[in-house]
């Protein structure tokens, strides 16, 4: 072999070599980068009306935040869907301990929708004034002394476990759910971050209120229209139909809120949308289904003895602030609307006096003397205590029969 030859063959050979090399290099970056775990931003939607504390994506605030001395114990805002009732918000507002001295943060969360809220809550009327009280239809926060109004909406799973979004819901001086399906809630937002969060505002005292699937998910029982929604025919005719679904089922197992994380409604199914609805069955059917079997009375499934099984119906543009008294300990109770309310805007105690005589799948469903409490105005305050102990409460009360998915009396006076 001549010399040019060995030489070329050599040469040959390192770029071989070579070329292998960058093939094994690439190989592996390629095994390498697909074997690599990829996390994807939580993509969610963070608005704020007035004074910013925080750019979105950072969990440090821009500035000091406020910390208003709340002036509640556990308070919480049911509200029964419709026009939002004005007077809630700034009961929350109060009870928050938000003054034009301190400053405060309004956050509101959802999954679906836009920032429609914030204006709301901050100005007192639509020339977005911050310095004069509220007309009907605005709360008038920033004059109360709200300084921030902040939605966040949150459509997965990944965004309710996002630091951020916790960042900024866990330091709200008032939080409120808003309405839409609860199921979206149930789905996305149970056992996140999200979740535990909202449960350690509850135990520090933080207003939090809810409307329509808002209240809904606030009991410890919850109807979670996973199948879709329900009527009181279907309810009353099959009273294990497939659109019944509940949160937590088992009713003794882990749901949304426990009866420790809402002690006032412990027991207890929230129903909004009542009167405007007709859900007085639905609800009845929801409430006897947590009834625990006791011979041939009661339903499978249950785990409640009557009269511990309860049910709260709110009406429509009606709000019910609850609180506990700081002396007695009892939780109370006020119905709230708005001035310009053209219904009775009412909110339903509802209680069993008996268990249910016939509760089976595929039959009509059998029930009588469901008690309803009916608390119509704005100065009484409801004892919670009174209507666990079957006390007297003085107010307008009537029970209602489900004798084979057929009620009594045919119309409900709500």
């Amino acid at each position: 072999m001549s010399k040019p030859d060995h030489a070329c063959r050599a040469a040959v050979g390192r770029v071989m070599q070579q070329m292998w090399l960058l093939v094994l290099l690439l190989v592996t970056g390629l095994l390498t980068a697909q074997a690599a775990p990829t996390k994807t931003a939580a993509k969610y939607s963070y608005y704020t009306t007035g004074t910013v504390y925080f750019q979105r994506g950072n969990v440090t605030p821009l500035q000091p935040l406020p910390t208003p001395q709340g002036q509640a114990l556990r308070p919480l805002v049911l509200m029964g869907g419709g026009p939002d009732v004005d007077d809630a918000y700034r009961w929350m507002i109060d009870r928050a301990g938000i003054t034009p001295a301190t400053g405060g943060r309004f956050v509101v969360i959802r999954t679906t929708g836009t920032d429609a809220y914030d204006p709301y809550l901050y100005y007192s009327d639509k020339k977005k004034s911050t310095t004069t009280p509220a007309v009907d239809g605005y709360v008038g926060g920033a004059f109360l002394g709200l300084s921030a109004a902040e939605t966040l909406v949150l459509s997965s799973r990944a965004a309710a476990d996002d630091d951020f979004v916790n960042t900024v819901v866990g330091t709200a001086n008032a939080v409120w759910i808003a309405g839409g399906d609860q199921s979206s809630y149930v789905n996305l937002w149970q056992g996140t971050k999200l979740n535990a969060t909202l449960k350690n505002l509850l135990a520090r005292n933080i207003p939090l209120g809810g409307t329509s699937a808002g209240a809904n998910v606030m009991g410890q029982f919850v109807f979670s229209a996973l199948n879709g929604s329900v009527t009181s025919a279907q309810a009353l005719g099959d009273p294990y139909n497939s659109l019944m679904t509940f949160d937590p089922t088992p009713f003794n197992g882990s749901g949304f809120f426990s009866a420790s994380d809402v002690p006032a409604l412990q027991n207890t199914f929230v129903d909004p949308h009542f009167d405007a609805q007709d859900r007085m069955g639905r609800l009845v059917a929801f409430v006897s289904r947590s009834v625990a079997l006791a011979g041939s009375a009661g339903c499978s499934g249950g785990i409640l003895t009557v009269p511990a099984a309860r049910g709260i119906g709110v009406d429509v543009e009606t709000a019910l602030a609850v609180e506990a008294d700081p002396v007695s300990g009892h939780f109370v109770g006020r119905r709230m609307t708005n001035v310009s309310t053209t219904t009775t805007s009412a909110v339903h105690f509802l209680t069993p006096l008996a268990a249910p005589q016939t509760c089976l799948a595929g039959t009509p469903l059998t029930v009588h003397t469901v008690e309803d409490q009916v608390l119509a105005d704005s100065a009484t305050a409801f004892d919670f205590a009174l209507w666990w102990s079957r006390v007297p409460s003085g107010l307008y009360t009537y029970t209602v029969d489900e004798s084979a998915g057929v009620q009594t009396p045919v119309a409900i006076p709500y």
